[in-house]
């Protein structure tokens, strides 16, 4: 077993674990990065939220690590129904760079999550879906739509998000 996924199995669902290790494991050693998008896919559940949240950490600063990953991402990870992935997921996504087709195939999948239970991951997909309307009409318009709806009969923290979200969509 390597030593990124040794470091992503210590803890539960509710710890970061040793996640900031791993974080400093990518900046010395770039070509780690391809071993913790796969990790995403493991099968401990905890590796899978930690190597999410290791990922979409690193993205913040280095997007450009993710293109390589696209198709996994969207192809394969956009179907796991794990929270803790879903609502890293959700983060992730905008900063990729997708064509037309894979910027609807995206959409079409956080506009699923919005049915998720968790409001995290509601909030992060409409947030998601938000960032990738930018650059798409028809898109914008249906996003539109669903912040104003989200606005009114969203739960709380879903609510609050469309309600900031809605005045960005109407200038």
């Amino acid at each position: 077993m390597s030593e990124l996924i040794t470091k992503l199995e210590e803890g539960d669902l509710r710890s970061v674990g040793r996640v900031p290790e791993v974080l400093s494991m990518i900046a010395d050693q770039p070509h780690l990065f391809s071993e913790l998008i796969q990790a995403m896919a493991h099968p401990n559940p905890g590796v899978r939220m930690r190597a999410s949240d290791a990922v979409e950490k690193i993205s913040r600063t280095k997007p450009e690590y993710l293109q390589p990953h696209k198709s996994f991402l969207l192809d394969q990870m956009m179907e796991v129904y794990q929270q803790e992935v879903r609502w890293h997921l959700a983060q992730i996504v905008p900063r990729l760079e997708l064509s037309p087709e894979e910027r609807s195939r995206a959409a079409d999948k956080l506009f699923s999550f919005l049915d998720d239970s968790s409001k995290i991951v509601q909030t992060n997909a409409l947030q998601a879906l938000v960032d990738l309307a930018w650059e798409d009409d028809d898109l914008f318009s249906k996003v539109r739509v669903e912040v104003k709806r989200l606005a009114d009969t969203g739960s709380p923290a879903v609510s609050n998000r469309a309600g900031k979200l809605l005045p960005l969509l109407e200038d």
